[in-house]
């Protein structure tokens, strides 16, 4: 029994010590990227912040261990224990409402992105009225389809405007192809090609991606996990990495798949009939895009449809107007 009061009390003081006081709380918008290479502005600051920090966290950790003695007698007092968690578990409740009441406070001070395009603040009598229109009917040239990475929202890569962009993002910015059967992603494809009459299918794939990183790493389970599941549509890129580029190091086997993929989730769109049939035609285009955020580069090409290819998900990929971006 005293062993384990004695074990409650290291832990009530190891909580107290991972508290925060507000004068150091960060908000999850202090890094905000200065245009599309994700750079964080004030850096030196930051730095600083951060020294700061651990003196913080030391002088915290004195005033813990001057409590210590409070503590045990606290403990000692309580003979089960469970008051004790108790007021342990409301104070880490009452540490996580304070934090969200900062995070709140701190979004409510940002410039909203609305406020712009709202008409009444509009001088432009004609962003008035498109914003209007926008109010009633969607018209986007671009479906866009892209990973669901925090880092790599394509409005802000690429500018973007409201109306502008149908989009649809998931793990990996994966395309299954028709014989998967039905998913959120080809819903979303479908109405974009078929009730809104997109001009154009935009795949953006990025570095980093841990999908893609689970993918690699991922061995033949009887019980994959949902995200198992769901980059398995990409085992293709994944075996033509393991052929093409068996000799580089895994970082650089990723990233080839990273762009592997985007031609393999290209591929899969046209195992669409009526997306094959809209390409054939030359009323859509398919597009396929990279974004590193390491080199702050992006790369856009677009499908070489030829009516002689047999296209399948397991077919090589012709592309042309490859454009580079720095």
């Amino acid at each position: 029994m005293i062993w384990r009061i004695r074990s409650k009390t290291r832990s009530i003081i190891t909580t107290m010590v991972s508290l925060r006081p507000s004068s150091v709380k960060l908000s999850p918008f202090s890094a905000i990227t200065n245009s599309f290479t994700g750079f964080q502005r004030n850096w030196l600051s930051l730095r600083t912040e951060k020294l700061g920090r651990v003196d913080n966290t030391r002088l915290r950790l004195s005033s813990a261990l001057k409590v210590k003695s409070f503590l045990r007698l606290d403990a000692w007092i309580i003979s089960a224990g469970h008051a004790q968690e108790l007021k342990s578990s409301k104070i880490q409740n009452m540490s996580i409402s304070d934090g969200m009441e900062d995070f709140f406070d701190k979004i409510k001070q940002r410039p909203f992105a609305f406020h712009p395009y709202c008409p009444v603040l509009l001088k432009n009598r004609g962003e008035v009225e498109h914003f209007k229109t926008l109010a009633e009917v969607q018209s986007p040239q671009f479906m866009v389809i892209a990973c669901v990475d925090s880092r790599v929202c394509p409005s802000n890569i690429l500018g973007f405007q409201p109306g502008e962009a149908f989009m649809v993002r998931n793990v990996a910015n994966l395309v299954p192809p028709l014989e998967n059967g039905p998913t959120e992603t080809n819903a979303a494809v479908e109405f974009a090609v078929k009730i809104l009459q997109v001009q154009n299918i935009f795949v953006i794939g990025h570095s980093c991606c841990a999908g893609i990183q689970t993918l690699m790493t991922m061995q033949d389970d009887e019980n994959p996990s949902f995200i198992e599941k769901w980059v398995g549509n990409a085992k293709v890129a994944k075996l033509r990495t393991k052929e093409d580029a068996n000799h580089l190091s895994f970082d650089q086997q990723c990233k080839h798949c990273e762009k592997e993929s985007i031609n393999c989730s290209l591929l899969n769109l046209l195992t669409y009939p009526w997306i094959e049939e809209r390409v054939r035609k030359g009323t859509l285009s398919l597009l396929g895009g990279y974004y590193d955020f390491l080199s702050c580069t992006f790369e856009i090409w677009t499908v070489d449809f030829k009516e002689s290819n047999a296209f399948s998900h397991r077919s090589k990929l012709s592309v042309k107007d490859k454009v580079f971006w720095s």
